[in-house]
């Protein structure tokens, strides 16, 4: 049961506030019935303003845009045969990389390739330094030749490419998408935990995307830009319990293992992973630069999602996040 489990769970994120690692968390755990539980301390914001947090304070999910959106709305648009994940990208853009139609290796990659991370492109790159007009930089992420990496990494262009995808099968922009409840990608400031305080921006980033590439994209992009409070994540983890969230072969895809720890858009367990070593293998999880999470055990039939401001004025130190959510991860299954 949730309420068994959350002041133990919730311990170690209590101790990093505490401790001034990090300057706020939420924790909340949901099982396949819906049963909840949350525990929250520490601020929502230190600067300019002191601001507590609250259970239902907003949170930059950062990456996590990439599996509780993205994901999920390529999975329905599959759903629907308006695109096959095995397909190329160039099906659903046929303006990708148009002025070198025969031989652009992006017009090779499968929508399946960008959701698993096993392409060519790089992790990231600041696009948001050529520009800030949202039209032009999606055309330069269309036909930029980007330079291949070595083996496949997590990269944020994959899911970019997957967020102009959504939009030309939908003809809608990604803000304009359907979300669950306290779900969103334009959130009432004050009721948001702050992020940075951004050098290039000028100010503490509060309501407004912390990533600059999506900021620069008009802040929805398909690798980030998503808010959420705590009940909102929750959620969203609880349909995918109860199997409500996507249709069976979407479920299917989210658990099934591709290469690289990856499954489709997700990650399954391996050592050292940000789940913790105590769950089952039927899990999934991803994270969020700006410290959220979010775990999904099929097998047992939990969730929970940590929640935290760690970038919180800067992300130039070190907030023990890793291990301290492998730590959240593990006192869950040791008070079970």
């Amino acid at each position: 049961m949730p309420q068994d489990r959350i002041d133990r769970a919730f311990a170690p994120a209590a101790r990093a506030v505490q401790a001034g690692a990090i300057p706020g968390a939420v924790l909340g755990i949901v099982d396949r019935d819906g049963r909840r539980a949350v525990r929250h301390a520490g601020w929502a914001a230190l600067q300019p303003e002191r601001d507590p947090i609250v259970p239902d304070t907003w949170f930059d999910l950062a990456s996590l845009t990439k599996v509780i959106f993205t994901t999920a709305a390529i999975l329905r648009l599959a759903d629907e045969k308006r695109l096959h994940l095995d397909a190329p990208l160039s099906d659903a853009l046929p303006d990708l990389r148009q002025y070198d139609v025969a031989h652009a290796p992006e017009r090779r990659l499968t929508v399946r390739q960008c959701l698993s991370h096993q392409t060519h492109l790089p992790a990231v790159e600041p696009i948001y330094t050529y520009g800030t007009d949202p039209q032009t930089l999606r055309a330069f992420i269309l036909q930029r030749a980007w330079s291949p990496v070595a083996e496949p990494v997590y990269s944020d262009i994959n899911f970019m490419l997957l967020g102009i995808v959504i939009e030309r099968l939908t003809g809608q922009p990604l803000s304009a998408q359907p979300l669950g409840p306290e779900l969103g990608f334009a959130p009432d400031a004050d009721r948001c935990a702050a992020t940075e305080a951004c050098t290039w921006r000028g100010r503490v980033m509060r309501g407004q995307v912390h990533d600059e590439n999506a900021y620069a994209l008009g802040g929805a992009a398909g690798h980030a830009g998503l808010f959420g409070t705590v009940s909102g994540v929750l959620g969203f983890a609880h349909a995918m319990l109860d199997g409500t969230a996507l249709s069976p072969a979407g479920l299917a895809a989210v658990r099934s293992r591709q290469d690289g720890g990856r499954t489709v858009g997700w990650e399954h367990p391996y050592p050292g992973w940000s789940g913790g070593s105590r769950c089952s293998a039927d899990t999934i999880g991803h994270t969020g630069f700006t410290g959220t999470g979010l775990w999904i055990d099929f097998e047992a039939g939990l969730a929970w999602t940590l929640l935290t401001n760690r970038v919180h004025p800067s992300r130039h130190r070190d907030s023990g996040i890793v291990a301290l959510r492998r730590d959240t991860a593990d006192a869950i299954w040791a008070a079970g």
